[in-house]
């Protein structure tokens, strides 16, 4: 089998908390009343077209941990889904559990209602749209494609320009919840785009995630978002770490301090979920640290265009970057602690 682009193998970190008033009218759902707000939803966009309602035919561009999970979960609500990869193993895998499969991007978006790209960055992202065999050579008039990678916003609003001057639509839909979730249909999306592209990607959408927040009717309103989760998650993966480590180096029992920060004011979500990491020495990549090197770069360049300081996050982008300048970019994010023990002298679980 000839190979496709890219492959997204590196989740994105969790959102934890809802957004204010500025987002339009979202779903937050538990699966047992997921068809109920389905079906509100359906009743409320009048524009949606019956053959969107039911199975639609839906390409996703990178079968990595996360596109992978969210492509099953696409196959599972009843959708005709085909997956491309640049792992010809990933594809043959996906057929292997009753999807189908194509050889490029191109291929897998011919006469496709739906493309799902997830996949690292904007620059592959604009090569799936764009580049040889991109999607844009085959995808039908009034198809959407939907954008997961996490980008700079400018570049989100770019992209979707150039691809509705083609008589596309693009949906700036960044994602959040890891492996687990996707595979579950339980991520949050945090989209933005215009109402024809939700109402044709509705039903993906809801096979997708347990929360959908609409933003904006722009492309760029969705990547905004993710890049502010980005930066908090980024700076408490970097705090954990550190925190964790200070704790071994003064002699600390670090799972006893596990069990009480995590009952204390000084919890974080990443605390929480990335530190058992650190106690079992476990740092098996589930978020590598390599993303947060590309998002938290990726606030920097965005924060100094508006002048604005951010000195806590570029103090954690530093920490990510020594961890990968170590020799770890592509392990675990809470590798950091790592980073941290060796350069200190402190010894922590899984250290020969």
């Amino acid at each position: 089998m000839s190979r496709c682009l890219f492959q997204f193998s590196w989740p994105s970190c969790s959102l934890v908390s809802r957004f204010g008033s500025a987002a339009k009218p979202c779903y937050s759902r538990s699966r047992a009343a997921a068809k109920a707000a389905v079906r509100e939803t359906f009743a409320r966009v009048s524009c949606m077209s019956a053959s969107t309602s039911q199975n639609q035919r839906i390409a996703v561009i990178g079968l990595g941990s996360m596109g992978y999970g969210m492509a099953t979960s696409l196959k599972r609500a009843g959708h005709t889904v085909t997956g491309c990869d640049v792992s010809a193993d990933a594809v043959a895998r996906f057929v292997k559990d009753g999807g189908a499969g194509a050889t490029t991007p191109a291929e897998a978006a011919k006469g496709a209602d739906i493309v799902v790209s997830v996949v690292v960055n904007a620059a592959q992202t604009e090569a799936i749209l764009f580049g040889k065999d991109g999607v844009a050579e085959t995808l039908p008039k009034d198809s959407v494609f939907i954008s997961s990678a996490t980008m700079d916003p400018d570049v989100a609003r770019r992209l979707a320009k150039e691809l509705e001057a083609t008589g596309r639509n693009y949906l700036d839909a960044p994602i959040s919840g890891g492996a687990q979730r996707a595979a579950q249909g339980e991520l949050t999306i945090l989209a933005s785009g215009s109402p024809a592209a939700f109402a044709k990607a509705r039903p993906a959408l809801d096979a997708m995630a347990a929360k959908l927040y609409e933003l904006g009717d722009a492309a760029g309103e969705g990547a905004a978002f993710k890049m502010i989760n980005q930066l908090l998650a980024g700076v408490h993966i970097a705090a954990a770490s550190e925190a964790i480590a200070f704790a071994a180096k003064q002699g600390l029992d670090i799972r006893k301090v596990y069990e009480v920060i995590t009952a204390s004011a000084g919890n974080s979500w990443m605390f929480e979920n990335r530190m058992p990491h650190v106690l079992d020495g476990d740092y098996t990549p589930r978020s590598a640290v390599e993303i947060f090197v590309k998002d938290l770069g990726i606030i920097q360049d965005m924060a100094r265009s508006a002048r604005f300081p951010v000195p806590v996050s570029a103090a954690a982008l530093q920490m990510f970057l020594m961890t990968s300048a170590a020799g770890m970019g592509r392990d675990d994010d809470a590798s950091v602690a790592r980073m941290y023990a060796q350069v200190t002298g402190v010894k922590l679980p899984g250290d020969k």
